[in-house]
């Protein structure tokens, strides 16, 4: 769903991380969320972008994110550190959820900066047998310490005083009965996702700021569309989803580069050859949905509910 928000609350929370709390202009309540959900914000321009949220589920009444001026990115941080201030109002889409919070009895969780912002709510809801190692450039730059506080399970790894986090000590060892959440930049998912090859199946999840790299041939194939009754070729420079968009078919879409989720499809008939950085090995293996921004087919044909 769309709904339009105000900046109530905007703190620092960290060198160069802004905190921003949204609420409904006439004090409506939002809709219900679960941890590892994120919302997209429409920014000034037409830029779309996805945040965590990472306040308290339980509060119906405000959503909270954290934001990271990204100096290398692609403006939208920028963006927000610019332009959303306390009432300044923006239009927000979701909440979505595709890093949801598996029951388990035990958890381990690694953030790397701002991929804190997913975990936050989640150690809230773990019970009591989790946790969590936290690392980033300098105390400086890491958020919400004063959140963590001093609770013994969180261990602390700011590089300038410690180093990284010690992975082949805190994934070392595979554990049936615990589940692994990673959030952050790209050099420590890949680390994260080597070091649980060995882990029973399922038992990581990691959520991408950025698509991880994926190749492979892109040739043209034809897709069906069976609600509409029409029948599309995708050639090798296009998308999906941009291929639908010019038969006239309006579906949502946001990142457009299989970070988000937005763009879901069912897939009725056909293999799809997943390029998405959102779904899990048996996710992919059950071949009934794609994000159709970034996948294509592994065949001659699909055949897609739209």
């Amino acid at each position: 769903m769309s709904i339009r928000l105000r900046v109530t609350r905007r703190v620092a929370a960290a060198e160069g991380v802004v905190v921003l709390d949204l609420a409904d202009p006439s004090g409506a309540e939002l809709p219900r969320w679960a941890p590892g959900a994120h919302v997209d914000l429409c920014l000034p321009g037409g830029a779309v972008r996805q945040y965590s949220l990472c306040g308290d589920p339980g509060d119906r009444r405000r959503w909270r994110i954290g934001v990271l001026r990204e100096p290398d990115g692609r403006g939208g941080s920028a963006q927000v550190h610019a332009a959303l201030h306390e009432g300044v109002e923006v239009e927000a889409r979701g909440p979505r959820n595709h890093f949801a919070l598996v029951p388990a009895r035990r958890y381990v969780f690694i953030a790397g900066g701002i991929g804190i912002t997913p975990i936050l709510p989640m150690i809230t809801a773990a019970g009591a047998d989790w946790e969590l190692h936290y690392g980033g450039r300098s105390r400086r730059s890491m958020a919400f310490l004063d959140v963590l506080g001093a609770d013994p399970r969180v261990t602390l790894y700011p590089r300038d005083e410690v180093g990284r986090p010690d992975l082949d000590r805190i994934l070392g060892t595979p554990r049936a009965d615990t589940a692994v959440y990673c959030c952050g930049p790209e050099p420590l998912l890949a680390a994260v996702e080597q070091r649980c090859a060995s882990w029973p199946a399922g038992a990581l999840h990691v959520e991408r700021f950025a698509p991880r790299e994926v190749g492979g041939p892109a040739g043209a194939f034809e897709v069906e569309l069976a609600v509409s009754g029409l029948t599309v070729t995708v050639p090798a420079d296009k998308s999906v989803l941009r291929v639908v968009e010019e038969a006239g078919i309006g579906v949502l879409s946001s990142c457009r580069e299989g970070t988000c989720g937005t763009c879901e499809t069912p897939v009725l008939a056909g293999v799809v050859d997943h390029r998405d950085s959102l779904l899990t090995p048996p996710e992919r293996a059950a071949n009934d949905t794609m994000f159709i921004c970034v996948s294509r087919a592994a065949g001659p044909r699909l055949v897609l509910e739209l």
